[in-house]
């Protein structure tokens, strides 16, 4: 065998990933501040390390190149040949890596800009826009978009990646969804003052409710899951409608009986546009609930949106 062959034998092989060939960032800043410095002592004290820290750094650094890189004298730190070239590289590592975490922190920002949040009809239309102007007071600059729905289109919208934070009014947490309870709601049966129940006196009977055709949320939303569970799946439609403000409209023009939030209808009830009408038998109450993609808990904006609706 040659001497060349020999030789080339005894050079270390390099194996393993990158991440075991290549030194640490923080080597890499240490031996930067030493050719910049002309001082180990000043590198060290630069990095808010300690010297013996600095130099143990270095030597571990020359062990995994192969290669001394600084001199060290009681006159201070000199780079070595090959340490002046280790070092050049060094620098276009570190900007690259300071480049990195530049783009990073853009896309931080941008996503930390914008709120996309997705909401069952009644907590949209009653209860979202008094969060969302309180979350405005505290990040001026987040731009929100609302996606209204029934329930399962905003289960949909989380697991699809169209939004960062939903809310859902029905009985169940829709499946690969988190949850954390908000709030609390009861539904209750409405007629206009003109309908045959304004006058009666006893409360209506859970069997009267079920053969009853009611004006009826759309099945899907949280409303109607709530009512089907309560008359075990007979609720009767007399119409049905996509949004909690339509079917409001439709009991107050006296078309027929209605089943709403309580939240949707304190204004009607004062001022005797819609009369409550007590129901005996059902227990009409719900859970109001944040929800998420399962595993993903809420940060930034979507976060500070959920701490606001427990406030």
């Amino acid at each position: 065998m040659s001497r060349t062959e020999d030789h080339a034998d005894d050079r270390p092989v390099s194996t393993g990933s990158l991440a075991h060939r290549v030194p640490d960032l923080g080597a890499l800043e240490l031996l930067l501040a030493v050719a910049r410095l002309g001082s180990l002592g000043g590198a060290a004290r630069e990095l808010g390390i300690t010297q013996p820290a600095a130099s143990s750094r270095i030597r571990s650094m020359e062990r995994q190149l192969g290669v001394a890189l600084v001199d060290r004298s009681p006159r201070g730190s000199r780079l070595t040949d090959a340490g002046a070239l280790v070092t050049d590289w060094a620098g276009r590592i570190v900007e690259a890596a300071e480049a990195f975490d530049a783009g990073a922190q853009a896309l931080r920002d941008r996503r930390d800009s914008r709120l996309r949040v997705a909401a069952s009809m009644t907590i949209a239309e009653y209860l979202l826009p008094g969060w969302l102007l309180a979350l405005r007071a505290q990040r001026p600059d987040t731009a929100v978009s609302l996606l209204a729905g029934n329930s399962a289109a905003v289960a949909e919208r989380l697991v699809s990646g169209e939004a960062d934070v939903g809310f859902v009014e029905g009985l169940t947490v829709p499946a690969g969804l988190d949850s954390a309870v908000i709030a609390h709601d009861r539904l209750i049966v409405v007629t206009a003052p003109t309908h045959a129940w304004a006058r009666r006196r006893r409360p209506l009977a859970a069997e009267e409710l079920a053969t009853t055709p009611l004006i009826l949320r759309e099945k899907g939303s949280g409303t109607r899951q709530v009512l089907d569970s309560a008359l075990g799946g007979l609720a009767r439609p007399l119409i049905e409608l996509s949004s909690t403000t339509a079917v409001k409209a439709a009991a107050v023009s006296g078309a027929g009986p209605a089943v709403l939030s309580e939240l949707a209808v304190g204004e009607e009830l004062a001022m005797r546009r819609l009369v409550r009408i007590p129901v005996n038998g059902i227990a009409l109450a719900r859970d109001l609930r944040a929800v998420w993609p399962t595993g993903h808990r809420p940060t930034g904006p979507a976060r500070e949106l959920l701490s606001l609706t427990r406030a």
